[in-house]
């Protein structure tokens, strides 16, 4: 059985750490380098980098950030946001990116996940979903969560995976800094069928939320941004008590 894994998320935008509720009422959360450093030397299995702004502002990706951040961890990392072309992905790897996030850009041209699959391997491309529940369906956002598409999300899920994706980020808008728990019943229905590894995102508040989309939403991966941030919860409890719950992980 693989090892579960803890991933803290840094939302960035004009350079800082910030965080928000449902997408929307952002704070400042700190310098995103030395959050970093902090988080490779609890015991993150992997950080998340998404320039949450990039692709509205119609800007590339920071790349100087990337490159310290890659001078400063020894783990692995995923950068998103503005991110559109095989130039853009082959820039950011180069600065030292493990993995790059892709949103809007595989909604707008789907045909760029087989292009980055075949170009760089499926394991660096973690396709971004953000979903939330409009008139009784799940449906997927663009835009970070400001524009509402024709697509259903478990069919859109299924698609980027045939199309070469490594890896899905699922984030639920709806539970999005709510703390009130992940979106459990989604998450299992598409880490159900999927076969690539599916990143639970969205609503963590507690340890037994980590625990309950483990199991219960069978997720391969949680992910989160406040909580660690503020330091509500600390990685090393954090994975201390999920092995207590009989859930295997990498300390």
């Amino acid at each position: 059985m693989l090892t579960k894994r803890i991933i803290p998320c840094l939302d960035i935008k004009d350079g800082r750490t910030v965080k928000g509720t449902n997408f929307v009422n952002l704070r400042d959360a700190g310098d995103p380098v030395a959050l970093a450093a902090v988080y490779a030397e609890q015991g993150a299995d992997e950080l998340v980098f998404l320039d949450i702004t990039a692709t509205v502002d119609e800007r590339k990706t920071l790349i100087e950030l990337v490159r310290n951040v890659a001078h400063t961890i020894n783990i692995p990392f995923t950068v998103g946001g503005g991110i559109s072309s095989v130039a853009d992905v082959s820039a950011l790897l180069n600065a030292g990116a493990d993995k790059i996030s892709i949103n809007s850009s595989a909604v707008r041209n789907p045909d760029l996940i087989n292009e980055l699959a075949l170009e760089f391997g499926s394991q660096c491309v973690v396709v971004a979903i953000d979903t939330r529940y409009v008139n009784g369906e799940h449906i997927v956002h663009t835009h970070g969560g400001r524009k509402p598409t024709e697509l259903r999300t478990i069919a859109w899920a299924k698609e980027v995976e045939n199309r070469g994706a490594g890896e899905i980020l699922l984030t639920s808008m709806d539970t999005d800094g709510t703390k009130a728990g992940f979106a459990l019943e989604l998450t299992a229905q598409i880490s159900g069928s999927a076969n690539i590894p599916v990143i639970a995102s969205g609503g963590a508040g507690t340890m037994d939320h980590f625990a309950d989309v483990f199991t219960t939403g069978k997720a391969d991966a949680g992910l989160a941004a406040s909580i660690f941030h503020f330091k509500e919860i600390d990685i090393p409890d954090l994975k201390g008590y999920l092995r207590e719950k009989g859930i295997d992980m990498r300390i």
